[in-house]
């Protein structure tokens, strides 16, 4: 059987690792892995690279900075092993609450983006449960909400009757409802009073966003969806005892999936004590011994995916905070660097598997968000990879991005383990240098299409 591309290297399946492994690919869909030799009108060899399946981010904010966008983000992405993501609904100047700006939204997406993309969706603070139907209708593939208010248009806090409601329409749709987790009254509260009393340092953010004001809004939104049978999904979980109520609440037989990003795994409050905006994020960063504890819960399983919570600030904007920690703006890039960061702290540091990788990077997140076709390297999948030089060593220097490092916390950091290719459908979207795709290639990944 001839193919039109053989790929060639170190395969990385779902159980198992092929040390010299071969994928054919026929119009953009793997048709034969083998540790024999295949044959194709065009060989791919990457002997001595790992092929891992196509990364996927279910957790990146295209338009909360309007300045950047899907063909900016989009880039990021592939340039960093991401090869689909999904992109979170709150965006400026309108969030994705209704079917005409989620059109406007996926226009946009088919024009500009280098990789599949696939859109939440989410609710007005008032009477938006009526919207969702249209919205699942028209392709949104999940919904996030918040326990937290950063705007009131834009990011509002949904009340309690009103998640009460979403969670009963969207348990009857079978789609994942997500949440940002923290409580709002607690944090605003703590918060105006640091204000008042002048304690503006950097870890006045960890201290007015203590670990209970997650704890506490977890708790109340899993007992909400056992009562109403709605598949939740926790975003950004921060704290390991987070992660104990959400096992806890999963061998109860509650429906709840555990996402934390990888500013909790390789940062700790240290780094927001040091560096200030940079590492300001929502929720905070903990505790080195917490980060600890994250670590044994990754190894455990009881973390089922990793995101990067992408987001890109003005760098002005991010400067504020250097007098008064409260100005700046909460959040940090990611796209670009989590898969290779993650793969050194992941493989070299912490001695996990290749398949364990693959898993939290990849195919967790593809059947928990139901992306069909993607997540692993198996016969009939879409043929997206994620290549990998496990021996490549770099430097965190901007050099090596396009992302403005000054928005992130590691500079000088050493790691080891590279991106050398991007594929998606069979195509090398990004070779390690340069994205070798217009924009446009990338498609949109229809939610409503894999129920």
């Amino acid at each position: 059987m001839s193919h039109e591309k053989v790929f060639n290297g170190t395969v990385v399946l779902e159980n198992e690792v092929l040390e010299n492994g071969y994928i054919g690919v026929t119009d953009g869909k793997i048709t034969e892995i083998s540790s024999e030799k295949l044959t194709g009108e065009k060989e791919i060899d990457l002997n001595g690279k790992v092929i891992f399946p196509g990364a996927i981010d279910v957790h990146v904010h295209s338009f909360s900075n309007p300045e950047e966008g899907f063909e900016t983000t989009s880039k990021l992405s592939a340039r960093g092993g991401v090869t689909t993501f999904l992109d979170m609904p709150y965006d400026l100047p309108n969030p994705i609450n209704n079917t005409e700006i989620l059109k406007e939204k996926i226009k946009d997406l088919e024009k500009n983006s280098y990789v599949d993309i696939g859109l939440w969706g989410t609710i007005s603070k008032r009477n938006g449960t009526e919207k969702i139907q249209d919205l699942v209708d028209d392709g949104v593939m999940s919904f996030k909400l918040s326990t937290f208010e950063t705007d009131e248009y834009r990011f509002p806090r949904i009340p309690n009757d009103e998640i009460i409601k979403a969670m009963k329409v969207l348990a009857d749709t079978g789609i994942l409802v997500a949440f940002h987790s923290e409580d709002d009254e607690i944090v605003k509260g703590l918060s105006k009073q640091f204000e008042e009393e002048n304690k503006t340092h950097n870890l006045a953010h960890a201290e007015t966003r203590p670990p209970y004001t997650e704890t506490s809004a977890v708790l109340m939104l899993m007992e909400f969806a056992k009562w109403t049978g709605a598949k939740l999904h926790i975003v950004h979980v921060s704290h390991p005892r987070t992660l104990e109520l959400i096992k806890l609440f999963k061998e109860m037989g509650t429906d709840v999936s555990a996402e934390t990003c990888y500013t909790y795994l390789l940062l700790d409050e240290d780094d927001l004590d040091k560096q200030g905006p940079p590492a300001k994020m929502n929720p905070p960063l903990r505790a080195k011994e917490d980060v600890a504890k994250m670590w044994e819960h990754l190894k455990a399983g009881d973390i089922d995916l990793i995101s990067s919570d992408h987001i890109v600030w003005d760098i002005k904007d991010k400067e504020k905070g250097y007098e008064n920690i409260f100005k700046s703006p909460s959040g940090l890039p990611g796209v670009e660097i989590i898969v290779r960061v993650m793969y050194d702290a992941m493989i070299n540091r912490h001695s996990m598997s290749y398949n364990a990788f693959a898993k939290l990077m990849s195919t967790n997140a593809a059947e928990r968000f139901s992306i069909k076709g993607k997540g692993k390297i198996e016969q009939g999948y879409d043929a997206d990879f994620t290549v990998i030089d496990p021996n490549e060593e770099w430097e965190f220097q901007q050099e090596n991005f396009e992302t403005n490092i000054d928005l992130l916390p590691f500079k000088g950091r050493k790691f080891k383990g590279n991106i050398v290719a991007s594929i998606i459908r069979g195509e090398t979207v990004f070779d390690g240098k340069e994205l070798q795709v217009e924009p446009g290639y990338g498609k949109f990944i229809e939610g409503s299409e894999i129920k």
